[in-house]
């Protein structure tokens, strides 16, 4: 049997470690880590299609926001969750 391999990253602060593969979608849900993010005027947001069409899933990944569950986890990688609401004028 091959040995898992394993990757750790930082979730909102908190260091978890995860098998490598997983998406970060999983690695912030099986953290217990939700909403994903805020709507603009201020409601929870998660993960609605779970293949990248609606854009539900998008947080910040090493300074980039990226959909969460197309992104796969890499060891050392920063994940912070959207939940300020930012409105522009």
């Amino acid at each position: 049997m091959p040995e898992l391999t394993l990757a750790v990253l930082t979730l909102d602060g908190v260091r978890v470690t995860v098998p490598a593969g997983t998406t970060v979608l999983a690695a912030l849900q099986n953290a217990g880590l939700w909403p994903l993010r805020r709507s603009l005027s201020g409601e929870a947001r998660g993960a609605l299609c779970g293949m990248g069409s609606c854009y539900e899933c998008r947080a910040v990944v090493d300074g980039l926001s990226v959909r969460t569950c197309l992104t796969p986890v890499r060891d050392g990688q920063n994940v912070r969750r959207l939940l300020e609401v930012n409105r522009e004028s």
